[in-house]
């Protein structure tokens, strides 16, 4: 995040650092689901510290290192089912991250809530969301609660393509327009929504085009090269806190991945994936920093990796007599022991 003024060689050491973070959890993440029972289908091994699959970011590390890199502790970011790098770049806990995506007690959500759901208001992280583009209204609603206040801060709004074919897109970014609103939104663009090429389901010119159809102009940049996302986010970010309204950035990435981690993605076309791993972040930006700096910084980031699943995996289970907090009420007393 943020802070004192930096020189290039720091910057750049600094965003490669929260890059290298984010490839290693999102690494040792997948190898802890590779089990319970694919969404696909296939029938996996029960031997595993993390149930069910996971929304991994894999390749779209740039995104979040750039974006965040130019956020304040005190600004606030909202996420999407696929939210790990967003939360670390943001600056939460990868120990209590990791605790929650093993089920345990420390965790987020004390092991309750899971990937999708995991949140740290104190570093302005209000949330993953299971919904494609329920982040939308959300962010909108706490820019404008900055507004009524008379509040500095920025929100930073992730989503992605997919997110722009739903309805809360347009009303979340005319309500933006119409309040001028402390707002960044990000189309955190890796090509496939779900299962499917978005190129097959996309109408018109695409995600910027739509946001400045509405009055919501911004800028469209390389998501796998994180100099370029950390100084287009630097410039909409000191426009919109100069009071200049929403803006949008639109970070064209890849989702090395598949849907989910137990997902193959044999849907896609090889040849496709095969050039878009040779468009990978991380060597990108290690050609940039040099290669005894990158070495060191993924040995560090290996390093706390292993370090974060070792105390996840030796951290209490919730207690049974917690499973019942945390729950609406309807009214009945129907939750209450």
């Amino acid at each position: 995040m943020k802070g004192a003024s930096q020189n290039p060689t720091e910057r750049g050491l600094a965003l490669y650092r929260s890059m290298a973070r984010i490839r290693a959890f999102e690494d040792a993440a997948e190898e802890a689901s590779k089990g319970g029972v694919s969404a696909f289908g296939a029938a996996l091994s029960q031997d595993v510290m993390v149930r069910g699959p996971l929304h991994l970011s894999t390749g779209q590390e740039a995104v979040p290192a750039g974006v965040c890199a130019n956020l304040f502790r005190t600004d606030m970011i909202t996420s999407t089912h696929r939210g790990h790098g967003h939360t670390l770049a943001k600056g939460a806990s990868m120990e209590k991250m990791m605790c929650e995506l093993f089920g345990r007690a420390t965790g987020f959500n004390g092991g309750k809530g899971g990937s999708m759901h995991i949140a740290d208001f104190s570093v302005g992280m209000l949330g993953a969301n299971g919904v494609v583009a329920a982040g939308i209204p959300i962010a909108v609603g706490a820019a404008h609660a900055v507004r009524i206040r008379s509040g500095k801060e920025i929100v930073a709004c992730f989503f992605g393509d997919g997110a722009i074919n739903r309805g809360p897109f347009l009303e979340g970014l005319n309500w933006a327009a119409i309040h001028k609103l402390p707002l960044l939104f990000v189309c955190e663009d890796n090509r496939w929504s779900a299962t499917t090429a978005t190129s097959a389901m996309t109408a018109g010119p695409g995600a910027l085009a739509r946001a400045q159809s509405v009055g919501v102009d911004g800028l469209a940049v390389d998501g796998n090269d994180v100099f370029a996302v950390d100084a287009a986010a630097g410039s909409l970010l000191a426009t919109i806190r100069a009071g200049g309204g929403p803006k949008f950035l639109h970070a064209v990435t890849y989702r090395f991945k598949g849907h989910v981690s137990v997902d193959p993605a044999t849907y896609r076309d090889g040849q496709e994936v095969a050039r878009a791993l040779e468009n990978d972040p991380m060597p990108f930006a290690e050609a940039k920093i040099g290669a005894i700096e990158a070495k060191r910084i993924r040995d560090e980031a290996h390093a706390e990796v292993k370090r974060v699943v070792e105390v996840a995996t030796a951290a209490p289970w919730p207690k049974s007599d917690s499973a019942y907090t945390d729950i609406q009420d309807t009214g009945a007393g129907r939750w209450l022991a």
